[in-house]
């Protein structure tokens, strides 16, 4: 029978479901965890449609902008308030939410009673569906670990990892196919069954648990101090590649950022319950655990989004194929993850798959600091197999870890900081390495170009994250003009000749990084992972 009233655990011990509420659970967290994946990589390839019907060029960098400041924001929020108030309640708010939020953003543009037009439509549902998402990943691997002992989980996360993996490879295929053959509309509806299936799934069968012990208060001081440092900091690290980090509006986000966070810390201090607790961090694997995870995000997913831009403008791959060239890179995580699954369980240890994790990073980011314009598509993949490899490996480890360390009452707190620096880490990793890319690839752009080129010919080479989308429309405009397209194509071999040595760059940078993190991968204090403490009698539904 389903269970939906208040189950209270003791800090000691895990709650023991039935099979039918196992069941129940786990599909509803797989639904939810595939909602979230697809959700980041279907939206990518309808984007040009979007932007086209909602004439929203000079805006499109804010569909994603603005869902990455809420998620990234309710994560660590969210997190703790579980703590205080239980999973079930913000799993399914965050959820409906999300889902709710996804029918707004498909009806952007036609809601006429709304006092702005479709492509701020767009952007403001896009942030209300990132609350959702940063309220319903948050808690996922939460759960997970309210459900089973570390000792256990691994047996678990090689089926969460298929189902992100094979949703990540799926919604670039499919979000082109729903645009071509429905509409760009399709691609936000197709989330409706799938988050109604979850919220069904987890309204029903996951108990809605309560820590026993002490009220517990909401830091509101923390919330805002994280809400006033967060935002302008990843706005700033947004604007970056655009204004430059001197810039006064980067500048000034930077400045408040900072003075927010030191009130922020001090906050924390004085809190009766704070939002992340400072005492965490006391504990030495939580501690590397967070350096280590923002290291990986800035490291390994901040180059992620470059690898895409080396095959198409160094390599020449279509641009018609770029929702698939991350797929080997996929595939790899995917396997990394079936395989840390299998060794935590086996050898009740997290710290060989850190190890060997972070030790495959290196060893594919070296990879791809070696390519040039010699480099063939193979030696990519290769590279991409190796590195995805490693992060399935390094990415269940952080969470397992923390897990283990951290105090039930502080479950959710200590699970979220481990998603909210990767998000940090990711976010700075993205920002710091385009402002090298470009600052590069400029220099080198502007010394090949031919004496007598028009300035005008020369605005679409000043992005080149835009030039393969733009090419078909290049040649078109450069056609028109005696001796145009010979311009043209003397002005992409210049493009090609900068990215090599501006990705080279980034990649190099990123390639010592990783090597130096497999150092504090080495001193990750390896604590026995806890098997499970039942009660003698499964918890009384009241």
């Amino acid at each position: 029978m389903a269970v939906r009233s208040h189950t209270e655990f003791h800090t000691s011990g895990l709650v023991r479901l039935t099979r039918p509420q196992l069941v129940g659970t786990l599909g509803g967290l797989m639904f939810a965890l595939l909602l979230a994946a697809i959700d980041q990589t279907i939206v990518g390839t309808a984007e040009p449609r979007i932007i086209a019907q909602l004439s929203g060029f000079d805006r499109y960098p804010w569909v994603s902008t603005a869902y990455l400041l809420t998620s990234t924001i309710a994560v660590p929020i969210f997190g703790k308030l579980s703590d205080i108030y239980g999973r079930k309640g913000f799993f399914l708010a965050g959820t409906t939410l999300f889902v709710a939020a996804s029918a707004l953003c498909g009806a952007a543009g036609t809601l006429t009673f709304l006092p702005f037009d479709g492509m701020n439509q767009l952007i403001l549902f896009r942030g209300i569906q990132g609350l959702g998402a940063g309220m319903m990943i948050g808690l996922i691997f939460v759960i997970i670990g309210d459900v089973f002992s570390p000792a256990e989980r691994g047996k678990y996360q090689a089926l969460f990892a298929a189902v992100w993996g094979f949703a990540s490879m799926l919604g670039p295929t499919a979000g082109g196919w729903l645009t071509d053959h429905f509409s760009w509309r399709a691609a936000f509806y197709v989330n409706l069954p799938v988050g109604i299936l979850a919220v069904i799934a987890i309204y029903l069968e996951f108990p809605d648990m309560h820590i026993k012990g002490k009220d517990r208060k909401i830091d509101w001081a923390g919330v805002t101090s994280l809400i006033g440092c967060v935002v302008p900091l990843l706005l700033a690290l947004t604007w970056v590649t655009n204004y430059g980090w001197s810039s006064p509006r980067v500048a000034s986000l930077l400045g408040v950022a900072t003075v927010m966070l030191g009130v922020f810390l001090y906050s924390e201090t004085k809190a009766a319950e704070p939002l992340i607790p400072l005492s965490l961090f006391g504990n030495p694997v939580i501690s590397v655990c967070s350096l280590a995870v923002f290291i990986l995000g800035m490291g390994m997913f901040g180059v992620i989004i470059y690898l895409p831009l080396f095959m198409q403008g160094v390599l020449g791959v279509s641009a018609t194929r770029s929702g698939n060239l991350l797929t080997p890179l996929m595939m790899g995580a995917v396997a990394g993850s079936i395989v840390t699954g299998q060794m935590n369980a086996r050898l009740g240890s997290y710290k060989p798959s850190a190890v060997a994790g972070s030790i495959l990073v290196a060893v594919g980011m070296t990879l791809f600091a070696r390519m040039d314009g010699s480099t063939v598509w193979i030696d990519v993949v290769v590279g991409m197999v190796i590195a995805g490899m490693g992060m399935g490996l390094l990415q269940p480890v952080y969470t397992v870890a923390v897990q283990n360390a951290a105090p039930r009452e502080h479950m959710g707190a200590a699970t979220a900081s481990t998603a909210f620096f990767r998000s940090i880490g990711s976010t700075v990793g993205v920002a710091v390495f385009g402002s090298i890319l470009l600052t590069k690839f400029h220099s080198e752009f502007e010394a090949g170009i031919p004496a007598g080129t028009p300035p005008a010919a020369l605005a679409a080479f000043s992005n080149p994250l835009m030039l393969g989308a733009m090419r078909p429309q290049l040649e078109a405009t450069f056609g028109k003009t005696p001796g145009g397209l010979p311009l043209l194509h003397t002005l992409l071999g210049n493009v090609r000749t900068a990215l090599i040595h501006g990705l080279n760059r980034i990649f190099v940078a990123s390639a010592v990084m990783m090597c130096l993190s497999i150092g504090l991968h080495l001193i990750l204090k390896d604590v026995k992972l806890r098997g499970r403490v039942l009660p003698a009698d499964p918890p009384p539904a009241h």
